[in-house]
């Protein structure tokens, strides 16, 4: 099984759009005239995080899995990568494509950039997913783990560190994709601009910054999109528990826990997320 296996059976591009400053890395697929569905990754991520979803989300949804600001192959602005910029990226890849609202789903940093949208634009939110999402919390240790273990994978030549930060988000080895991924993510991260760029890519991962970005009660409480939580239950970056005060604090959301995941589920559990996320789309859209 590989990368383009997954992909084989639909009608995709792969596209670099122009969003103002800089372009934009996306797999883009499914018709042009369904709702948008925005798939965004986490920290130092690319759009591969989401192989095993656009196809089933494709046969009704425009489907858009990008690589964020400063991320992957998508320009590289110089300075901090803060929430509102990432935000303002976003907006700008929306208007870019024609999308007046569209379907967010994030994980981790993705999903940090989704609620922020949903609060500052709820307008352009029809919808939101969380999976494993990170930025409610300030853990020295976590965060000082994702600077050395993504730092070592970029700046060291030895592709078993790249291998070793991809296994930091699993719950169990892919062996099917882990090893292609792995060379992806090597490849991503030993491109020059990449290497220029990590400080600005890691800036969250500082207390000061971390603290001024951090999603609080009160603005995840203005969030009026529907909401999907979903969590694993051996998400090495966050427990459980996190994941109820997230869905707590937002109105209306759901939670949904799967067994033997870490902060990956869309990937580690993928024949359990795309018909939860497909039926909660489809209820949302009704909404």
């Amino acid at each position: 099984m590989s990368i383009w296996n997954e992909l084989s059976g639909i009608d995709y591009r792969h596209a670099y759009v122009d969003t103002g400053d800089f372009k934009t890395r996306a797999l883009q697929a499914g018709p042009e005239d369904g709702e948008h569905v925005v798939f965004l990754h986490g920290t130092t991520g690319h759009l591969e995080a989401f192989v095993r979803n656009i196809p089933a989300h494709a046969e009704r949804y425009r489907c858009h899995s990008i690589d964020m600001l400063g991320h992957g192959y998508t320009g590289k602005p110089d300075r901090p990568a803060e929430i509102p910029l990432y935000v303002e990226h976003l907006m700008a890849y929306l208007d870019a494509v024609g999308a007046e609202r569209a379907h967010l789903v994030g994980e981790s940093l993705g999903g940090w950039v989704g609620s922020w949208a949903a609060s500052e634009h709820p307008d352009r939110v029809a919808s939101l997913q969380l999976l494993c999402m990170g930025g409610t919390k300030i853990n020295p240790a976590i965060m000082e783990r994702l600077k050395t273990s993504t730092s070592d994978a970029a700046l060291k030549d030895d592709i078993a560190f790249t291998r070793e930060r991809l296994r930091l988000l699993w719950a169990h080895w892919d062996e099917d994709l882990g090893e292609e991924l792995t060379q992806i993510r090597y490849d991503i991260y030993h491109h020059p601009d990449f290497q220029r760029n990590l400080h600005n890519l890691l800036a969250l991962q500082e207390p000061e910054a971390r603290e001024r970005n951090l999603l609080r009660p009160d603005r995840m409480g203005r969030i009026k999109a529907p909401t999907l939580v979903v969590w694993g239950n051996k998400n090495p970056l966050g427990d459980v528990p996190e994941a109820e005060a997230i869905a707590a604090a937002i109105p209306g959301a759901r939670l949904e826990v799967f067994n033997e995941c870490g902060h990956w589920p869309q990937h580690e559990k993928a024949d359990l997320y795309n018909p939860l996320s497909l039926e909660f789309l489809a209820a949302s859209s009704a909404t």
